[in-house]
């Protein structure tokens, strides 16, 4: 089962396709299936043209497996991925392409 530990929308910049992104959804995932467990790092930049537009679009997706093993969900595990997750986030984001950490659109969810 796919679980997201952690999302945020944060304001952005970047251009892919041709198109304008000003805002990034980041999240940890998490999944679980008979007694193997993943996590990893996502990033997705969108376009974000008003204060309503959450229309994620996927054609800008990056993401990084940060764990692959036996096992299963471990909140200790999680709270060591989210505090090093920026730095890992900012590792698979293009050169070209910012996440503007200091400027959150959404409060964060936590699963």
């Amino acid at each position: 089962m796919e679980i997201n530990v952690y999302e945020q929308y944060f304001e952005a910049e970047a251009v892919f396709e041709g198109v304008l992104r000003k805002a990034a959804l980041v999240s940890l995932q998490s999944n679980s299936q008979a007694g193997f467990i993943t996590y990893k790092a996502t990033v997705t930049f969108f376009p974000h043209r008003d204060e309503e537009d959450y229309a994620v679009s996927y054609d800008a997706y990056f993401e990084k497996v940060l764990y692959e093993g036996k096992g299963r969900r471990s909140k200790k595990k999680e709270e060591i991925f989210l505090k090093e997750f920026r730095d890992r986030i900012d590792e698979i984001v293009p050169e070209d392409a910012k996440v503007f950490w200091d400027r959150p659109l959404r409060d964060a969810r936590y699963a």
